[in-house]
């Protein structure tokens, strides 16, 4: 969808400044963080920079405009594929008029009843043969899917920095305010502490707040709250009360923000007892993914990438698409090696398969998807049929997710095994310069690195590894 640059404020009190300088021109192609216009004040200049890759597609206001009101749109960036012609048409798409504002003396909400217990995932939805698959962004996956459960549900509401004037640091919310207004799209002051308590306590008292996170490395300043009051509440009620809500936003590296901006954290939130911790990879996974996450009565960690936002799949254009909550998919079936992966990872994943493939390997690549509860029984049936694993993820290796399922195939398929598990991960602090991150993130390469202990068995003057000795008859 086509994005809204806005004027944006130089201190919580502008009202207004002016466009000093524009530093590029409409058809100019940008990445993240390219520095397009300047502002200023009469006590400071500021620079604009592009929240995303794309195109400047118009600009809406020109070089010397004095009073520009803050979060007027100044600019449109275009996504890959967009057009001039898609321009005005970014808002939430609309399906039914917001629902009115509550009147003074409605009943409260109802205390949150206890999570039922835990039940083995469903399977996908059928998609029905000849559905329409519409070409779709993750960013606006997630805002669809927001936008249907907000007008499905008054008790849904979204709060975060900068998610209703601003429309979202990364636009996901972006269209929102204007259909709900201020009450279910709330602004929140820069305390992640402070408004993630706020939301557990929402959802203790029977609502369904969206927590956003610019990114989860500011999560950190939140992790009490998430942990020790969201996690732990069903526990410590006897089953009495929940905490029904979600918390997102962007975890992982992204382009040239350095250590403190670039960490992994799916890890540490798998790692915790009452948490249900997500990382899709497309974007219709990201809109049935989330829809199922707002509806689910325990907590749920949301993961997302910045850098997968701009990026574009194909989504079944359905009334209520909703997918289940921790169940792996099957992105490519193979029989010489499994690859498993999550989020931004599946796209190592699969170019690895890819360039394997080549090579005459055939790779099955799975996606996670859910990170807790985890579709372990998927991943080793995969390695029982073809005797080797390997894990891609963004982050540290040490206690990794690629460190639990190696741990968990072991225990349960050791006699499977053909080679030891390997991995693709990240090594180290977030690099600065773009080349170096490049090199640190995995990549393809990594996989066929790790695969090299049973090369010989695929080797035209090896032994077939269809005859390892090791493996029991099934």
């Amino acid at each position: 969808m086509p994005i809204d640059i806005l004027m944006p404020a130089l201190s919580p009190t502008m009202e207004e400044g002016n466009l000093a300088k524009w530093l590029k021109k409409e058809g100019d192609s940008v990445t993240a963080g390219d520095v397009i216009a300047e502002i200023e004040t009469d006590k400071a200049t500021m620079e604009v920079e592009a929240v995303d890759e794309g195109t400047i597609g118009k600009i809406l206001v020109d070089e010397g405009a004095e009073g520009v009101k803050v979060n007027t749109p100044i600019a449109v960036l275009l996504e890959e594929g967009e057009s001039a012609d898609d321009i005005g048409t970014s808002s939430a798409p609309s399906a039914q008029p917001a629902p009115a504002p509550e009147t003074e003396g409605a009943s409260d909400p109802a205390p949150v009843p206890a999570a039922p217990a835990a039940q083995e995932a469903p399977a996908d939805p059928e998609v029905p043969e000849g559905t329409e698959m519409v070409p779709t962004t993750v960013r606006e996956a997630l805002r669809d899917a927001m936008a249907e459960e907000m007008r499905a549900d008054d008790s849904v509401f979204v709060m975060g920095e900068e998610v209703a004037e601003y429309q979202g640091a990364y636009k996901v919310t972006q269209g929102l305010l204007d259909e709900f207004g201020p009450r279910r799209v709330v602004d929140t002051p820069i305390t992640e502490h402070g408004f993630a308590g706020v939301g557990v306590g929402a959802a203790m008292t029977g609502l369904r707040p969206i927590v956003e996170f610019m990114t989860f490395n500011f999560a950190m300043q939140a992790i009490d709250q998430i942990v020790n009051s969201a996690a732990k509440t069903l526990y410590m009620s006897g089953g009495q009360m929940g905490a029904p809500m979600v918390f997102r936003g962007p975890n992982g590296a992204a382009a040239r923000v350095a250590a403190q901006h670039s960490q992994c954290y799916a890890a540490w939130y798998s790692h915790i007892p009452g948490l249900k911790v997500i990382q899709p990879y497309n974007a219709s996974d990201a809109k049935g993914l989330l829809k199922a996450a707002i509806r689910d009565p325990n907590p749920v960690v949301f993961l997302e990438n910045e850098i997968m936002y701009g990026q574009t799949f194909d989504v079944p254009k359905l009334d209520d698409f909703v997918l289940p909550i921790g169940k792996a998919r099957l992105q490519r079936a193979g029989s010489d090696c499994t690859i498993v992966s999550f989020g931004i990872g599946m796209r190592y994943a699969i170019d690895a398969a890819e360039k394997l493939a080549g090579e005459g390997i055939d790779c099955e690549v799975i996606d996670l998807r859910t990170l807790r509860p985890m579709d372990l029984p998927a991943v080793i049936a995969s390695v029982k049929k073809t005797g080797r694993l390997v894990t891609v993820e963004e982050g540290f290796p040490q206690s990794s997710v690629g460190d639990y399922i190696a741990n968990q195939v072991t225990r349960e398929a050791f006699d499977y095994l053909d080679a030891p598990c390997g991995r693709g991960d990240r090594g180290g602090q977030s690099r600065h310069l773009r080349g170096l991150r490049r090199a640190q993130c995995p990549s393809p390469s990594q996989c066929p690195r790790c695969r090299r202990p049973w090369r010989r068995a695929t080797s035209p003057n090896g032994w077939s590894r269809r005859a390892i000795p090791s493996r029991p008859a099934t």
